[in-house]
């Protein structure tokens, strides 16, 4: 039983706020990737501070999206078939956030030494981020699509122990 009054989608307020969080952060780390990726090949160096800002911000943001994620998760009661994924997605987050953080001081340093250029290991490191990022946002989407995790008709389901 919960201390807080829940709605249809076992929550305590009307929608979720993990993914609200999280499509900031998708489109922050993508979009970094992006402007260091042009900016590295056209020489437009401003590009780099946009993508260093956008770092900065989806670096903080995400200990939000993981506080969300892990209270919603929390309150989702899931079943049997869900749980793999679900424990999956949340070591994921919580590397992610490390790692998202470890790459943003990375940035920071590299920023600080020469703000006109990064180093090709970084655009690397960089892509590694990216595609962690595109699995995670992968996994997210099958817990809402495939699993129904604070969907209305499959939270009633679950409280009449039909999954």
């Amino acid at each position: 039983m919960s201390i807080l009054p829940l709605n249809n989608e076992n929550l305590p307020y009307p929608d979720p706020i993990h993914p609200i969080i999280v499509h900031f952060i998708i489109a922050m780390v993508f979009f970094s990737f992006f402007c260091d990726v042009v900016g590295y090949f056209t020489r437009r160096h401003r590009l780099f501070e946009v993508s260093f800002w956008n770092l900065v911000v989806a670096a903080i943001a995400i200990f939000f999206a993981v506080i969300f994620g892990q209270f919603e998760a929390g309150l989702a009661d899931p079943y049997d078939a869900v749980k793999p994924t679900l424990n999956l997605h949340t070591i994921t987050g919580w590397s992610l956030s490390a790692i998202l953080v470890a790459i943003t001081a990375w940035r920071f340093v590299i920023r600080n030494r020469d703000p006109l250029k990064i180093p090709p290991v970084y655009l690397g490191a960089a892509t590694f981020l990216s595609l962690l990022v595109f699995f995670q946002t992968y996994l997210g989407t099958e817990l809402v699509w495939v699993y129904g995790l604070h969907i209305e008709p499959v939270v009633e389901a679950t409280k009449q122990g039909v999954l």
